[in-house]
């Protein structure tokens, strides 16, 4: 991909610091040019890959692709654009190309080895998530929309391989095979078993009483996927088990929220996006208040919560062997546009992360 890359074995990451600063107070990494607009979407290419890429997708139209190298910097390799602001982005398992949804309608398939987008899928209404789906007898894209609808895409065809209705706009979504979850306007959530073909598999009542923001899914001690936290506008976190051998295993609990009372009000914040590392199962969570925050949901613990950024934090990802976490700081409409503020730039920063998500010992 992108020609020959030569990368040292994808070990340990000497991420050495970089100095504080107002836009940049954990001193992280800063990855150079990375949107002219919010950023609405942030992957890492698959394990089949050696190298880590980084795409991101923002409200600028543009799709951008990074290749990160072990001690923190990021060579800018293609972009791509579409007719609208791009609203997810995903890789193919063989890592030879990125997927991007777009409020055109659209779904792109970008060929990094030839540099080419074709449209793979389309929605009646601008497309919110997209994901690439393997299983053992098919592949296909799965995306979902505000037009109500969950589709998967055999990327050959010009129609849908199957089409199922949801009961409201798609929110937020996300698959680990053989599951896949949806989260809608109204407070719905559906998961779906994948294997053999996709259908559903329950409707889940939302332990959250406020508008669902992201999703994600997380897997048990045996890598087997098998439950998500949900994150919603009210500063919470729901963790959820499909089937939770105890009731008590379900819980939420309060992030991105002030410390302290102002007036007698506490400030809450929207948790815009959560991510589970890939070897130790915590999670991250980022929020509308600037900060990253990583969890030990098993110890019901808070490992780290970061300085303040300043402007919210829209998107996290980890890369494939859980050593570096990348975030995206920009403005996210939360206080509406009178507190959209054009002097502010957009970033995303990489830390190396492995260490700090380390579960907590048992004493």
């Amino acid at each position: 991909m992108f020609g020959q890359s030569s990368f040292g074995s994808g070990g340990t990451t000497s991420f050495g610091s970089t100095t504080a600063s107002v836009a940049n107070p954990n001193k992280d990494y800063e990855i150079q040019n990375p949107s002219d607009d919010s950023i609405s979407s942030l992957a890492f290419s698959p394990p089949s890959v050696q190298s880590n890429f980084l795409v991101s997708g923002a409200w600028d139209n543009n799709v951008r692709c990074w290749e990160i190298d072990n001690t923190g910097k990021s060579l800018p390799k293609a972009q791509q654009t579409m007719q609208g602001p791009i609203l997810d982005v995903c890789w193919h398992d063989d890592g030879s190309k990125v997927f991007m949804a777009s409020c055109d309608k659209q779904v792109k398939c970008w060929d990094l080895g030839s540099n080419q987008a074709i449209q793979v899928a389309e929605h009646q209404a601008p497309v919110r998530a997209c994901r690439w789906v393997k299983a053992s007898n098919y592949s296909a894209l799965m995306t979902c929309s505000w037009d109500k609808t969950l589709k998967f895409w055999d990327t050959r065809s010009p129609n849908p391989m199957l089409s199922i209705d949801l009961p409201e706009r798609a929110y937020c979504a996300d698959v680990d095979f053989p599951m896949a979850v949806v989260g809608t306007a109204g407070r719905g959530i559906i998961i779906y078993q994948l294997d053999g073909q996709p259908k559903e598999f329950k409707k889940v009542e939302s332990p959250l009483k406020y508008q669902h923001r992201c999703v994600s899914i997380f897997r048990d001690k045996n890598k087997t996927p098998t439950g998500f936290a949900l994150g919603s506008v009210e500063g919470r976190v729901a963790i959820q088990y499909v089937q939770a051998a105890n009731p008590k295993d379900n819980f939420t609990f309060k992030c991105h929220r002030s410390n302290g009372a102002v007036n007698g009000f506490q400030d809450i914040f929207a948790v815009n996006d959560i991510a589970f590392h890939p070897v130790h199962g915590t999670l991250a969570t980022v929020g509308s208040d600037g900060r990253f925050s990583f969890w030990d949901k098993d110890a019901r613990t808070k490992l780290k919560t970061s300085e303040q950024c300043e402007q919210p934090i829209t998107k996290c990802a980890f890369n494939k062997d859980g050593q570096i976490f990348a975030y995206a700081v920009s403005y996210d409409w939360s206080k509406g546009h009178e507190f959209h503020n054009t002097q502010k730039k957009n970033y995303i920063f990489l830390r190396s992360c492995y260490e700090d998500l380390k579960p907590r010992q048992k004493t």
